[in-house]
């Protein structure tokens, strides 16, 4: 293996075997919540930067295996998965600007709020998580390479199952406050307006999710720059 997918296989044991399981709250209560999230932080930041580098260094050399092609994408795949990784990338950065009870730090607070189920909420009440996923689904119908079915394979899938794991950390501080919330959103995308649990409220939205929309375009813009391949 090289730096690449040891960095991606140990963010993904992190996130997955560390915080989604019990062992989360047997360190937290060793060393308290503050500490944990800044060694946690830490480690992601430190794991992502490996990452980052070992994927350079795999793509700069031609006979590493994980540039190996597993399937070829047809072409008329370019479209949808741009318009998907598009969607996918505003959703998260409106995702970003929205404080709510799934959002770090944010948890106990935004229960106490009479609305918290606001804006990009309504939607999905993790829609920084389902952002990564539709970014993840998007580029995976357009690579067919070994390196991209590692990554945005596994990271599509640990965000999903990581919202199941907020979801059940959330409810465990506080079930009352929670379920309220849990009532009125869901999980995924959409669900809970087509239920009629909940509205889409695009004012509430608002400059958020300019901001994403505006984002996701640059970076598709910039694609070729950033990573060598033009995408428009």
């Amino acid at each position: 293996m090289n730096g690449f997918a040891w960095a991606l296989a140990l963010f993904v044991l992190i996130h997955v075997g560390l915080s989604a399981t019990g062992l989360r709250a047997k360190l937290v209560g060793r060393i308290g919540e503050g500490p944990y999230r800044g060694f946690f932080a830490l480690a992601s930041l430190a794991l992502l930067a490996w990452m980052i580098q070992g994927f350079a260094a795999m793509r700069d050399d031609p006979f590493d295996a994980l540039n190996e092609a597993v399937w070829a994408p047809p072409l008329w795949l370019h479209w949808p998965g741009l318009v998907i990784s598009l969607l996918g990338v505003a959703l998260a950065i409106t995702g970003v600007l929205t404080p709510g009870p799934t959002y770090a730090g944010f948890e106990t607070s935004s229960l106490k709020r009479p609305d918290p189920a606001h804006g990009i909420l309504r939607i999905s009440r993790h829609p920084f998580l389902w952002g990564v996923a539709l970014w993840s689904l998007g580029h995976l119908l357009v690579n067919g390479e070994r390196f991209a079915l590692m990554l945005f394979g596994a990271l599509g899938l640990m965000v999903v199952f990581g919202a199941r794991s907020i979801d059940r950390k959330a409810r465990a501080r506080n079930a009352e406050g929670w379920d309220a919330f849990e009532d009125v959103t869901s999980n995924v995308p959409f669900a809970a307006i087509a239920q009629g649990r909940n509205r889409l409220a695009l004012g509430e939205i608002g400059w958020r999710g300019l901001v994403g929309l505006a984002a996701a375009f640059a970076i598709a813009w910039a694609h070729g720059w950033l990573f060598g391949f033009s995408v428009l």
